[in-house]
C-alpha cells in the first residue's frame, strides 16, 4: 500500500518541488537583485497552486517551502533560548574624539603588544541599523532557528515569524559552512512603516511610534501571517561559527561570503585603513542617511582582521575590537505658518504648529505639537517665527526652540485661543493643570466622536467592527450621538449607509453581532469605557472592585471615592461631577437597559497578601502575566511595576529582567519562584 501511495504521489511531489524552486528563484531575484521576472499575478498564481498542493498533501510539504513566507502558523508563546555565542552590545559614543581615541588605542595595542604593523590590519565601517538584533542558526544550509538578542545571554525563539521575512534565506545557495550563525538587524522600511500606520489609523488603532518599536512588536506577533504583512527587512552584519568551522579571516570577507550564500548584505560597507578614512565615512553618512529606505542611527567600526579580535579581547560589556558612533539628532529651522488647535475626547486642547514643509529624518515634516499654553510661553514663540525642529530616534518631530536669528522686529507673542475652535465654547483651565479644555462635552463634535472611539476601543468595550470612519458615518447619518445609541441600532438602518453604500448585509450583521457581544464585557471595563476624565484603565479597575456595582459607584461621595487606593481628590471630584450630570445618569440608565455588565464578578480569594507589594517579572507556566497580577490582587496584594524599598516580593518567572533581579538583590527583596508564590497564596 505504501509503495502504491508513493507511486501515486510522485508527480505531485515533483510539481511541488518545481514550484518551490521557481518561487525561491523569483524571490531571490526580486529581494536580492531588485529584478521582477514575472507579474505579481503570475507569482501569486504559483504561490496559490503550491499552497493548495501542500494543503492536499501535507506529508509532502517542506518545512522550508516558500509558502512559509506568507505565514499562517500561530505561536502563542515565544520560548526562551540560550545563545550559543553571547550577543554582546557595542560601546557607543556621540564624540568623534572618542572614535579617534579608539583607533589610536587599537593601533597602539596591536603595534606594541603584538608587533602587528599598520599595513597588516584595517577597519570596516558599516551602517548601524535602527532595528531589532536577531541571530539565525543554519545547519547544512537550512535555517533551523531565529532568536532575538534578549539580554545578550538568552533571547526569544521567533523562528516562525523570521521565516516570513523575504531577505532571510530558508535554504542557502552555493558553498556554505555546515554550522554557523548569521546575525543582523530586522528593520521596518519607511515606506512600509508609513503604509502600515495609515492602515492602523483607518482601522481605528493607535499608529506605531517609530519603525524600531514596530519591528520589535511585529516579531512577537502570535499569527505569523500578520508578521508577513509587515514587509520587514533583515540586514545582515555578522557571521560566526563554532571552533573548527572554516570562515574567511576578515569581517569584510565574511560578509561577501554571506552575500554569495543568498543573504541580503547591504552594500554600504567600506574597508578603511586609518582614522581619516573612518571620519570621511562617518561624515558622508551623517548627511546621506536620509536617502536610505530604512533608518540608521550611526556607524559601526570594527577591526577587519578577525584573528585579531581575540588578541584585543573584551571588556565586561563589549568587545574592544569594535565601537559604534551614534549620530546626533538632526535639527532644522522652518517658518511657523499658523497654529491650529485640536480638541481631544476629554475636551483637552492641543495646539499644533503648521510648518513650512521641511525635509527631516527621512520624511517631510509639516506639523509638530506645541503641547499647551505654558509650552508656547516658555519657548517665547511669536507670530512669524521660525521654529527649530528635531527628530532623534523617534519618528515624531518635536519643537525644541525658536530660531531667534530669524525673528522679525516687532514680532508679537502668540495669543492662546480663548474659545473652543470647534464649538465656540469659552475654554476652561483648572488650577494646577497645564492644559485648557472645552467644557461642552456633550455638544462638541470632536469630543463626541472621541468618546465613541474610546468606548469601542479594545481595552474598553472591544467593538472591533467600529473604526473612526464608520463611527463618523453613523454620527453624520443621525443614528449615533452618544454611546448608548449604539445599542439601539437596527439592521435596516445600517444597510446601504455611506456614499458608496459601504455597509451591506454581511457587514451590518457583523457590526450588530460585535455590539451585542460587548454586553459581556466585565464591569471594570464598562467603567473605563465611560471615558470619565482622569479615570484610566487601572483607576477604573480599582473603582469597580472597590464599589462592586454601578449603583454604588454612582452614589458615592467625593470623600468615599477618595478612599479608593490611587484615586486622588481630583479624580474623585471628576467622577462625582460626571455622575451628578442628569444627562450622564440618563446615559447610564440606557446602558443598563441595553444589558451591559453593571455588577462586578471579581471576588477576593483571601487576604494572604494584604499589605504586601509584589513585582512580577518574566513568563510563567501556570499564568499569563495579566493572570498572575490579577491573582495577586485577588489575594489582597498590590502589584507594582518597579522594585523599591517597599517591595515585599519579586515573583520571578523565566526570562526575568536582569535589571530587576540586580535591584532586588541590592535592596534585599525576597525573590519567589512561581511554585513558591503558589504555595504562599494557597
Amino acid at each position: 500500500m505504501d509503495l502504491f501511495s508513493a507511486i501515486d504521489t510522485e508527480p505531485v511531489r515533483q510539481r511541488m518541488e518545481q514550484l518551490a524552486a521557481e518561487l525561491d528563484r523569483l524571490n531571490y531575484e526580486y529581494y536580492m537583485n531588485d529584478r521582477s521576472l514575472v507579474s505579481d499575478q503570475e507569482f501569486d498564481r504559483m504561490m496559490r497552486e503550491l499552497q493548495d498542493l501542500e494543503q492536499q498533501y501535507p506529508e509532502l510539504a517542506s518545512p522550508l517551502s516558500p509558502t512559509k513566507r506568507v505565514g499562517g502558523e500561530v505561536n502563542k508563546s515565544f520560548r526562551s533560548v540560550e545563545h550559543r555565542f553571547p550577543m554582546l552590545s557595542l560601546g557607543n559614543t556621540y564624540s568623534i574624539e572618542e572614535i579617534e581615541d579608539f583607533e589610536a588605542r587599537t593601533r597602539r595595542i596591536l603595534n606594541s603588544q603584538f608587533s602587528i604593523l599598520n599595513s597588516q590590519f584595517s577597519y570596516t565601517c558599516e551602517l548601524k541599523y535602527d532595528g531589532v538584533a536577531i541571530g539565525l542558526t543554519y545547519r547544512h544550509g537550512k535555517l533551523v532557528q531565529a532568536v532575538t538578542r534578549g539580554n545578550g545571554t538568552t533571547g526569544d525563539d521567533i523562528t516562525t515569524n523570521a521565516k516570513t521575512i523575504p531577505t532571510i534565506p530558508l535554504q542557502l545557495r552555493g558553498d556554505y559552512p555546515d554550522d554557523f550563525e548569521a546575525r543582523g538587524e530586522v528593520v521596518y522600511p519607511f515606506e512600509a512603516f508609513e503604509a502600515m500606520n495609515r492602515q492602523r489609523e483607518a482601522d481605528g488603532d493607535e499608529p506605531f511610534a517609530n519603525p524600531r518599536n514596530a519591528a520589535s512588536g511585529s516579531l512577537k506577533l502570535q499569527d505569523s501571517a500578520e508578521c508577513a504583512k509587515r514587509k520587514l527587512l533583515f540586514c545582515m552584519y555578522f557571521m560566526m561559527a563554532p571552533d573548527g568551522v572554516p570562515l574567511p579571516q576578515t569581517h569584510y570577507g565574511r560578509l561577501e561570503y554571506a552575500r554569495q550564500m543568498g543573504f541580503k548584505v547591504q552594500p554600504y560597507i567600506q574597508e578603511c585603513k586609518d582614522i581619516n578614512e573612518i571620519k570621511a565615512f562617518i561624515d558622508h553618512w551623517d548627511h546621506a542617511r536620509w536617502n536610505l529606505p530604512f533608518g540608521i542611527d550611526g556607524i559601526v567600526i570594527k577591526v577587519n582582521q578577525t584573528p585579531l579580535w581575540d588578541r584585543l579581547g573584551l571588556t565586561a560589556k563589549s568587545p574592544r575590537w569594535a565601537i559604534a558612533y551614534k549620530f546626533k539628532a538632526e535639527r532644522v529651522s522652518t517658518p511657523l505658518e499658523s497654529i491650529s488647535y485640536q480638541v481631544g475626547r476629554t475636551g483637552v486642547i492641543t495646539p499644533v504648529a503648521n510648518l513650512r514643509p521641511v525635509w527631516l529624518g527621512g520624511t517631510t515634516v509639516r506639523r509638530a505639537t506645541l503641547v499647551n499654553a505654558d509650552f508656547i510661553r516658555k519657548m517665547d514663540i511669536c507670530l512669524g517665527d521660525s521654529l527649530l525642529i528635531e527628530k532623534g530616534g523617534e519618528i515624531i518631530p518635536k519643537v525644541v526652540g525658536v530660531d531667534l536669528e530669524k525673528r522679525q522686529p516687532g514680532a508679537m507673542p502668540v495669543q492662546y485661543v480663548e474659545r473652543c475652535p470647534e464649538c465656540g465654547t469659552p475654554l476652561v483651565r483648572v488650577e494646577g493643570e497645564a492644559g485648557h479644555y472645552c467644557p461642552n462635552c456633550d455638544g462638541c463634535h470632536p469630543q463626541i466622536i472621541g468618546r465613541l472611539e474610546h468606548f469601542v476601543s479594545r481595552k474598553a468595550m472591544n467593538i472591533d467592527s467600529l473604526g473612526p470612519e464608520r463611527l463618523e458615518l453613523l454620527y453624520q447619518a443621525g443614528l449615533v450621538h452618544n454611546v448608548a445609541d449604539l445599542y439601539d441600532l437596527r439592521r435596516e438602518q445600517l444597510i446601504g449607509l455611506g456614499s458608496d453604500a459601504t455597509i451591506q448585509d454581511r457587514s451590518a450583521d457583523n457590526l450588530l453581532e460585535a455590539i451585542n457581544a460587548s454586553k459581556q464585557v466585565p464591569f471594570e471595563r464598562v467603567v473605563f469605557a465611560l471615558g470619565i476624565r482622569y479615570v484610566g484603565e487601572v483607576g477604573a479597575k480599582k473603582l469597580a472592585r472597590y464599589f462592586g456595582s454601578m449603583d454604588a459607584l454612582m452614589d458615592a461621595t467625593v470623600e468615599e471615592l477618595a478612599l479608593v487606593e490611587d484615586v486622588g481628590e481630583v479624580t474623585a471630584r471628576a467622577v462625582s461631577e460626571w455622575f451628578a450630570n442628569p444627562d450622564h445618569r440618563a446615559l447610564v440608565h440606557r446602558l443598563r437597559q441595553a444589558g451591559l455588565q453593571f455588577v462586578g464578578q471579581w471576588q477576593q480569594a483571601s487576604g494572604r497578601l494584604e499589605g504586601m507589594t509584589l513585582v512580577v517579572s518574566g513568563t510563567f507556566e501556570h499564568f499569563s502575566r495579566e493572570e498572575i497580577k490579577a491573582d495577586i490582587e485577588r489575594h489582597g496584594g498590590k502589584v507594582s511595576g518597579s522594585i523599591s524599598g517597599k517591595t515585599t516580593f519579586l515573583v520571578a518567572g523565566d526570562k526575568m529582567g536582569p535589571e530587576k533581579l540586580k535591584k532586588a538583590e541590592k535592596l534585599g527583596v525576597r525573590i519567589l519562584s512561581e511554585a513558591e508564590y503558589m504555595d504562599l497564596v494557597r
